[in-house]
């Protein structure tokens, strides 16, 4: 039986892919398994199984085409078979579609390869999305974006009711009506990146539906510096490696998100959802823009454990080599800018968490000490940013408390 091999869904977020490049050629068998293609995603750049046997007869994306989720991308004839007619419908293989169901699963245990069924996106050649003219309409009135979309219509068609049924994620995130002023003859227009569109709609949801407060605190980090200082060269002389600020804070966040639970949490309509576990996420910027891969149980793991795991997700990260469960199912997010020299911010929350932490650098300034002399001291502006729906501001205060002591007082986090 014939089958089309369709463009999968690869993380929670992705609403197109680009093919980069076809490891099975137009002729060659295909085994369950097998490596089709390779993929970018928004987050990463990732391989594509083979979900049946058969015959790759055709390709019907070219490497680099961009191209919606659930949009057919290539044939598997079996031996023999003659291919169907153009626009015949093919239904999945029972293998196919049974593989698909369970790759639907959000759980941290979805294979990195796996090929997540999605409902089929109204694509015509080359991933152009089929929808009615009274639909564009529509859709360009509302700012919805036609792409994240799937059509009730014949074929999969986008049809009104479609676009006027959208859901808040499918917007755009240039809100109709507030038009850039036009680009003159030396500006550039660059094409936003999958990556780049879906910061724009994540933002674009958290700013407008989640009511965001925030709580600064200024920490003593001359503990901190002292106590990573002796640390370092302790490990410099047993062959290990040096451990970060960010090391250090990291373990702070997570420590006080146990003492206070509360914090590590999502909205979820008519409940609140706390997390047993802390999966820590942490911004890593990259060429194109911002991802936050997870550290999973953070909880459980010492300093040095924490610092070699962002070290390692923050490599791959860059390299677009995460894989999906890597970058999914964070409870809380830290955002450290203070090795680009920025002293303090307020960061927006990632969506659906409920708390993000913005470390800012750790300044020299003149401070009064408990003799009430003028001296030099070392300061970190750390803020809170969190979703009132689910943080109050009392147990905002109560998490940036413990959090100061940790810092202040380092050695409590070997306990």
């Amino acid at each position: 039986m014939a089958i089309y091999i369709e463009m999968p869904k690869l993380s929670d977020t992705m609403t197109e892919g680009t093919l980069l490049k076809w490891r099975k050629n137009e002729g060659d068998k295909v085994e369950t398994g097998d490596v089709l293609a390779e993929v970018e995603t928004d987050k990463a750049t990732m391989e594509m199984e083979a979900f049946d046997d058969g015959i790759l007869h055709r390709h019907l994306v070219s490497a680099g085409g961009k191209v919606a989720v659930g949009a057919k991308i290539g044939l598997l004839l079996q031996k023999g078979e003659a291919p169907p007619a153009d626009g015949a419908a093919i239904p999945d293989s029972p293998k196919s579609a049974s593989a698909k169901a369970d790759t639907i699963s959000e759980a941290p245990a979805t294979r990195a390869s796996a090929q997540a069924a999605s409902a089929p996106m109204a694509s015509g050649p080359g991933g152009r999305v089929k929808a009615s003219p009274l639909a564009k309409k529509i859709a360009a009135e509302k700012g919805v974006q036609l792409s994240a979309l799937s059509g009730s219509g014949p074929g999969g068609r986008i049809v009104a009711k479609d676009v006027q049924t959208a859901q808040p994620g499918a917007r755009s995130a240039a809100p109709v009506g507030i038009a850039p002023m036009p680009a003159g003859p030396d500006d550039l227009r660059l094409p936003l990146s999958g990556m780049r569109r879906v910061i724009a709609e994540r933002l674009l949801v958290s700013k407008t539906t989640i009511p965001h407060f925030y709580l600064n605190i200024e920490v003593d980090a001359g503990p901190l510096m002292k106590f990573r200082a002796e640390a370092n060269a302790a490990s410099e002389a047993a062959g290990g490696a040096k451990l970060t600020v960010n090391d250090f804070v990291l373990k702070a966040v997570v420590a006080a998100a146990v003492k206070v639970p509360a914090v590590n949490a999502s909205f979820a309509g008519d409940a609140i959802i706390q997390y047993r576990s802390v999966n820590l996420s942490v911004a890593v910027a990259v060429e194109d823009g911002l991802v936050t891969p997870v550290i999973r149980d953070a909880q459980d793991r010492t300093i040095r454990e924490i610092s070699e795991a962002v070290k390692d997700l923050a490599t791959r990260a860059r390299g677009k080599k995460l894989k999906p469960e890597e970058y999914a199912g964070g409870t809380l997010t830290v955002s450290n800018l203070g090795s680009y020299g920025i002293d303090s911010f307020s960061a927006i929350i990632n969506p659906p968490q409920a708390l993000i932490i913005a470390v800012g650098a750790i300044v020299k300034k003149p401070v009064v000490n408990a003799k009430n002399e003028i001296v030099v001291g070392q300061r970190l502006a750390i803020g809170l940013s969190a979703d009132h729906r689910v943080v109050d501001g009392a147990v905002g205060a109560q998490y940036l408390g413990e959090l100061r002591a940790l810092l202040e007082s380092p050695a409590l986090m070997l306990l």
